[in-house]
């Protein structure tokens, strides 16, 4: 049996996929992928998730190696800035 952050982890790596597999490399997220994921998946989480600057400046600071894609460990990145900011606001309340 799994635990609670098993469970989790599994569908933080299960949405990834649901993206990834759309255009390109099926295990990379394209910016149009990355998009997506944003707009539906973290729509109360993250700001201008509707302006296109915004969302291509993302893109270029997840995309370390320049490839055009994002993999799954710059993914991480955005996560894990996502999920510190949540952390601290959970204090503020």
């Amino acid at each position: 049996m799994s635990t609670t952050l098993e469970d989790y982890m599994e569908g933080i790596i299960n949405v990834f996929h649901r993206y990834s597999v759309r255009v390109g490399h099926f295990d990379t997220l394209s910016k149009g992928e990355l998009k997506q994921l944003i707009t539906k998946e973290l729509p109360n989480t993250l700001r201008n998730t509707k302006d296109p600057a915004s969302i291509d400046k993302l893109f270029q600071e997840l995309d370390a190696d320049r490839d055009g894609q994002v993999d799954f460990r710059e993914f991480l990145i955005l996560l894990a800035r996502v999920l510190e900011t949540a952390h601290e606001n959970i204090h503020k309340e």
